[in-house]
């Protein structure tokens, strides 16, 4: 391996086809439906969701094509850098652009009426969608992706097979999504249960960060031993050296990701109820 610059880590830049075609596809999707909601209910999806939408998908891009990509099989702190935008920056900004709406409403009708109808039309899909998005389910599903793919074992087969990498990635990025639903609930979602059960779901996911990044940092020892074949080692940075920054920005980054919702929601809840936004009133008011 040839010696890494500090600069390599912002220029490094290595750009997938095919993903970076899906996601601008997606992202040509989101917006047409966008546009086309716009036109009939304007107050429906707001600007800014649309362009957390969007941010979405370049956080995206950015995990898959930029430095933390390329460096994340020979810095560790780079691969949990990667690993914290697919499960915790882009996860919740797609949440926050209610995509479901939009999404349809960009798809081609004959794919919907042809396909997608197929599903709609029966009961049990329902009760699946409803399923998926209830807080334990998607609480379990998300840190057991997260704890699972940590294990040593797990992680480093996932670092020999590029398939299983990538299949890893997309554990991360679909059950992130289910987790941050039932906290952000996007329109159309309506819950109406109470809203004291999403604090402690996001004070015991810290806690499974907590105990995990703690793992990384006190050990002592290497975990992942891939990272001590790599040679010569980066700034000259030992690979136990990384691995304790790794678990010291998944400890950071990873509790203010989900004790700053938590302490936002607590102070909403205890000022009592308040005004829907007009666009959850203009929602309610014509379902799509």
């Amino acid at each position: 391996m040839e010696q890494v610059t500090l600069a390599d880590l912002f220029t490094r830049w290595d750009i997938p086809p095919i993903v970076t075609a899906e996601l601008i596809l997606s992202l040509l999707i989101y917006l047409t439906g966008w546009l086309r909601l716009r036109r009939t209910r304007r107050a429906a999806i707001s600007p800014w969701r649309m362009a957390c939408f969007v941010a979405g998908i370049a956080a995206l891009f950015v995990a898959v094509s930029s430095p933390l990509d390329t460096f994340s099989e020979s810095l560790l702190f780079m691969h949990m850098g990667q690993h914290f935008v697919l499960m915790s920056i882009a996860p919740p900004l797609i949440v926050l652009g209610c995509p479901v709406v939009p999404v349809l409403r960009g798809l081609p009708r004959w794919f919907i009426r042809n396909f997608l109808s197929f599903f709609f039309r029966r009961p049990i899909f329902h009760r699946i969608a409803r399923k998926l998005v209830d807080l334990r389910f998607s609480w379990l599903a998300m840190n057991l992706a997260y704890i699972c793919w940590h294990i040593p074992a797990a992680y480093e087969f996932a670092l020999s097979s590029e398939n299983w990498h990538n299949f890893e990635h997309l554990c991360f990025l679909s059950t992130s999504l289910l987790f941050w639903w039932p906290i952000l609930r996007p329109w159309p979602f309506h819950s109406t249960g109470s809203r004291w059960p999403v604090i402690p779901y996001l004070l015991l996911a810290d806690l499974v960060n907590t105990g995990l990044s703690a793992f990384l940092c006190f050990s002592g020892r290497l975990l992942y031993p891939s990272y001590g074949e790599v040679m010569p080692r980066p700034f000259g940075l030992s690979a136990l050296s990384d691995q304790i920054a790794a678990g010291a920005f998944m400890w950071v980054a990873g509790s203010t990701i989900f004790l700053i919702p938590a302490l936002l929601l607590t102070m909403q809840l205890l000022q009592g109820p308040r005004l829907a936004p007009v666009e959850d009133i203009s929602a309610m008011r014509s379902r799509p």
